[in-house]
């Protein structure tokens, strides 16, 4: 694996137990920047869409069992106030009226989409759980319940906030704080841009030189994807191709700013082949090993033209075909693409 290199160029998920949600609040704190030098802009414009995490996937960091989500990539457009609250509702006597905003921050824009509101009972169920009362997906909610107490949690794709509250009455209003940014990520070899579906990203929350075994908090991000996550540093494991392309890079992202960051790769694609003499066809059915020079695999696959993506270094080629075995020396060299060719003799 290789060492990071990435620039950043910014534009700018219920636990049975109540403390474990009241926790959340405190769930989104700044750890200080690491090397990368990056710049940001605004997040969202008025009316983001919500990409493809469907609610009830359960992800990871769901309190309540409900999946996040990924915003689509945003316009810079800044972010602008929130229209005016809707006409109060007529309230029944014996029921409240509960408005519902987030910002970025205390001092920060209000979000003005991709916000998912859940009203829970504040009573557990004899299982444990909470029984949901009422979801809204609007940006400032004006909900009407009876009066009592309740838990609200809102989701912002991988940010989450939660609040209990008593309603009274007539009206209620409950501003929470969401510190969350947005990341988007790219690959490139030198100057070129790596084809969608040839990499992917891993992020994890921290710093790579941090001790300790952590899962990822995003898996398989594909280029183009953003991805809503609390503010603070993490860290991108990038993989290019199935092979041994994969680098390691520490980024940080900032509240109601949208990050961009671009991971280069030193890397090649190799196409290997076996003939039976120079110029001559590509043999069929051939089973293929790369090694690096200490004799570690890196990859093993069968056909006539299989196709690997190797980072830049110095490797062995070892073909096998109708019971025979043929190796070849081979360097790779950071952007050139190219053909292996081994001799069958």
């Amino acid at each position: 694996m290789s060492a990071a290199t990435a620039f950043a160029a910014a534009r700018a998920r219920p636990g049975t137990a109540f403390v474990l949600m009241l926790a959340l609040l405190a769930c989104n704190p700044a750890i200080p920047s690491t090397a990368l030098a990056q710049s940001s802009s605004s997040l969202f414009s008025a009316t983001p869409s919500i990409g493809s995490i469907s609610p009830g996937s359960g992800g990871r960091g769901d309190v309540f069992g409900l999946g996040g989500g990924m915003l689509a990539p945003a316009s810079q457009t800044p972010l602008v106030p929130t229209a005016p609250l809707a006409q109060m509702p007529a309230v029944p006597a014996g029921q409240v009226a509960l408005a519902l905003s987030a910002r970025f921050g205390k001092e920060a824009h209000v979000i003005e989409g991709g916000l998912t509101w859940r009203v829970y009972s504040a009573k557990p169920e004899p299982g444990g759980g909470f029984k949901l009362i009422k979801e809204d997906k609007s940006p400032a909610p004006m909900l009407v319940l009876p009066a009592g107490s309740y838990i609200v949690h809102v989701g912002f794709g991988l940010a989450t906030a939660v609040k209990p509250v008593t309603l009274r009455g007539p009206t209620l209003r409950e501003d929470f704080e969401l510190p969350a940014g947005g990341l988007r990520i790219e690959g490139r070899v030198g100057d070129v841009r790596v084809p969608a579906g040839q990499i992917s990203f891993d992020v994890y929350k921290g710093s790579q030189f941090e001790a300790g075994d952590r899962r990822p908090i995003a898996e398989h991000v594909m280029t183009g994807d953003v991805v809503v996550m609390p503010e603070g540093t993490y860290y991108i494991v990038s993989n290019y191709g199935d092979a041994n392309s994969v680098v390691r890079s520490d980024i940080r992202v900032a509240a109601g700013k949208l990050t961009d960051v671009t991971v280069n790769h030193r890397a090649a694609a190799i196409t290997l082949k076996l003939v039976g003499e120079k110029g001559g066809e590509a043999l069929a059915n051939t089973a293929w090993s790369v090694l690096t020079p200490g004799g570690d695999v890196i990859k093993e696959s069968i056909g006539a033209f299989p196709r690997v993506i190797l980072a830049e270094g110095e490797y062995r080629a070892i073909a096998r075909n109708e019971g025979k075995v043929f190796e070849r020396e081979f360097k790779v060299v950071a952007g050139v693409d190219g053909d292996v060719v081994v001799t069958a003799r």
